[in-house]
Order: C-alpha cells, then structure tokens, then sequence
C-alpha cells in the first residue's frame, strides 16, 4: 500500500487540553513509584522497611538520567533490524523543540518522553519486590542500569516503537502488559533462580509488618494507574481513553473480589493482603487489554485474573522459588493472562477493529498475543539472569547471612524504620527514668 498522503491543512496541531490531560497523567503514573514503595515497604519485616522503599526510589533516579542520556532515543527512535531504536538528535534531549509533536499526535515530544519515562522508572522497581531482605543496595543500583539499557529499553521498542517486531505483527498492548509487567515478572524469576532463598524461607514466619501501609501502598496503585492506562492513547479526542479508564475501573474491582472469595473458600477469611493483592492483580491484567474490550469483558478479565492469581502466588512454596513479595505470581501470571485474554475478548470497538475469539476473530489474534507474551517472557528470564550472575560472580548480589538475619535497613542504609525510644516506645518504656530509679534503690536500702 502507497503511503498517505497528509496534506498541510490535515497536519495535526498542538493541544492543550490533550497536553494539560498527559503531563496530570505523566505525575499520576510518577505517583505510582512511591505508591509501589509503600505497597513493598508494608509487606516486608521491619527490619528491611526502608531498604524496600529505597528499591523503588533509587529507580526514580537512576532510569530518569538514563533515559535522558540515551533511553528514549533507544525505545522511541529510528527502527533498526525491529529490535531497538536510534536518533542521535534526541541523545540528552538537546535537539527538540518545545512545540515539535510526536508523530501523528497533539501532544509535543517532550510530553510523550516524560510520559513513557515514568513507565521505564516503575518497571525495574516492580522487580525489587521479589528481591527483599537479601540484596546489597548497590548491586540493585547495577542492575537496575543495566536491565533498563539491555532489557527495558529494547523491548519498549519492540512492543511500542515505530518499527518494533511486536507493535508491526500487530500484538496488542495498550499500556504494557508485555513491555511492563510480564517484562519485570519474567525478570524477577531469573534474579531469584540466581541469588536464592531468603535466610529462614519456608520455615521462618516472614508476615507483612504493616497492613495499613500495604493498602495505602494499594490506594495509590489504583489511583495513579487510571493515568497509566487512561494517559496511554495519547489524548481523549475518540473516547477509547475514557473506555479505558472504566474497564480500569471495572477489571480492578473484579478482581478484587475474586481474590476475597477465593481466599474465603481456601482459606476462611477475608484478608487485607488479599484485598490489596487482588486489587493489584486486576491493575495488571486490564493493562494490556482495557482498550480492546467492552465493560462487561473487562470483568471477566478482571475476574479471571483475580483467581488465577491468588492460586498462583502459593506455586513458590511447592516449587521452591523465593518470591518475596509475589512478583511473578501477580506480575508475570496477570500480565500474561490479561494478554492472552485479548484474543478471546477483543470487541473490535474500542482501540482497533481487531475482534477477538468470542467475537467472530477467530484465533488470529491470540496467536499474535503469544508471540509477543512468550518471546518478552524469554527474552527477560534468560538476560536478568545473566545479568545477576555476573553480577553476583563480580561485586556480589547478597548481604552476608549475618546481615540478613540481623536486618538489611542496618547493613545497607545505617536506620531503621520505627524509632520509638524518643517517644517513650521500646526499651526506653521498660526501663524506669534515672531519678525514678535511683529514688526507689534508697527506699530499698532504707
């Protein structure tokens, strides 16, 4: 097919409201790093809180600078070979204009970079969840730059670059199921499958210190993901953004739900973890497949994904792989469910006319889906763990055993979490005032 041709008067032009709409969704989706953070933070022991929080807030820092350097030109620029992207004249940033749009849209280029900047700083983080209590602080800093340079970087291109194998065999992936969640999921398994079990795992009890910070983690997820999926059509001038943001909606408290019964039927009681877990879970499977179904599809989805998952995360014990905090279980196994499910429930009215299975598509679709779902899933397991072998045969991965059983917040970051001594908590509460003792030793020896 000759290509369009697109004259002058049809050129898009800047808008406002489009570009107002992506940088509150760029912050919502910035939001998500610290919320992620939380969610981590409240799940582990108290001894390993802070280095949970500085996982996640380490990528803020390393992936923004990186992507500013050379990370965007290598996902968003010139195809070469379908697999990675180039253009020099956007290594640091310094050749765009404040007003030069992304091709084909109303938003200007340094609003769509700021936006896909955000979902390269919560990816790697995403990982750091099946690493807690056990990895020295710098070598996570290593591999975070390093995973976003060979693992990140690449498979954005492919998924969602102008010439990527995956976006022109035409695998759908709204807001990244495969680039995002299966793409950290898959990581986090080949990290764990290097670096090994947590000191005490499977015998030591290892509950979440703090509830209440885990669902705060939760509420914050939910909030700034309506950005992340919303935000991902680039503007609301069609509708499908707004689609979007109800199956978001929609697939999330589906998922929710099916988590709580199944954990009532399997286990008798209606939990926070699970509430929170469950929530998650539908956040990851609507990701890549809210633009393409109706309301009601997104419930299955949703629904599905919920029980899945909650059946999922309990694999580790039987199978023997730590997943601290159920990376692989709900990342992995939701990204690649709500990736599949595109090619049975794609309604061919929301994103694309691509119908899915139960609509009439036939199985086209999901063929496309696993191509890119399993091709992502192997291409990260296989490079993350390489990646901490090396890194584990060079520098090191873990802390010493000592270190681990006496608390990584102490060996790696010199604080602790909780301090109550100056609030009269601790041992300062079990210890009588000096006065106060020295007034009841002259009682005694009177």
């Amino acid at each position: 097919m000759a290509p369009a041709i697109t004259l002058a008067a049809d050129a898009p032009e800047l808008s406002a409201a489009n570009t107002g709409f992506m940088l509150i969704c760029s912050a919502l989706v910035m939001l998500m790093t610290p919320g992620l953070a939380f969610f981590y933070g409240g799940m582990v022991r108290v001894k390993s809180t802070l280095n949970m929080l500085m996982m996640s807030f380490i990528s803020l820092g390393i992936v923004t600078i990186l992507w500013v350097l050379y990370g965007f030109s290598m996902a968003f620029g010139t195809d070469s070979g379908s697999l990675i992207g180039w253009n020099s004249d956007w290594v640091g940033l310094s050749n765009i204009g404040l007003t030069e749009l992304w091709d084909g849209y109303t938003v200007p280029i340094f609003v769509f970079l700021v936006f896909q900047l955000m979902f390269a700083i919560i990816t790697p983080a995403l990982i750091s969840g099946a690493l807690a209590d056990r990895v020295k602080f710098t070598a996570w800093a290593l591999f975070v730059a390093l995973w976003a340079t060979v693992v990140y970087f690449p498979v954005a291109h492919w998924v969602w670059g102008s010439g990527g194998w995956a976006f022109e065999l035409g695998v759908i992936d709204f807001a990244g199921g495969t680039a995002v969640h299966i793409n950290a999921g898959a990581a986090a398994l080949g990290v764990i499958l290097v670096i090994g079990k947590r000191v005490g795992f499977k015998k030591d009890p290892m509950r979440p210190h703090s509830l209440p910070l885990v669902m705060l983690g939760a509420g914050l997820l939910w909030f700034g993901w309506f950005g992340f999926n919303a935000g991902s059509w680039l503007g609301n001038d069609d509708g499908v953004g707004a689609l979007m943001f109800v199956n978001t909606q929609v697939a999330t408290a589906a998922a929710m739900l099916a988590w709580l019964i199944y954990e009532k039927i399997r286990h008798g009681a209606f939990t926070t973890l699970g509430a929170a877990s469950g929530a998650v879970a539908g956040l990851v499977a609507i990701t890549p497949s809210g633009g393409a179904v109706t309301p009601v599809g997104a419930i299955a989805v949703g629904a599905i994904a919920g029980l899945l998952c909650a059946m999922a995360v309990g694999l580790k014990y039987k199978l023997g792989y730590d997943d601290s905090l159920d990376v692989v279980g709900v990342h992995l196994v939701g990204g690649v469910i709500g990736s599949l499910l595109v090619g049975f429930f794609a309604s061919g009215e929301g994103q694309s006319k691509v119908e899915g299975l139960f609509y009439g598509g036939g199985m086209t679709q999901f063929w496309k889906q696993c191509a890119g779902v399993f091709a992502v899933l192997a291409y990260s397991l296989v490079v993350s763990a390489l990646l901490a072998f090396i890194l584990d045969k060079t520098i090191g991965m873990r802390v010493t055993e000592d270190e681990e059983v006496a608390g990584i917040d102490q060996a790696e970051h010199a604080e602790t979490a909780y301090d109550f001594s100056g609030a009269g908590g601790g041992a300062a509460r079990t210890a009588a005032p000096a006065p106060v003792a020295a007034a009841a030793s002259k009682k005694v020896d009177a």
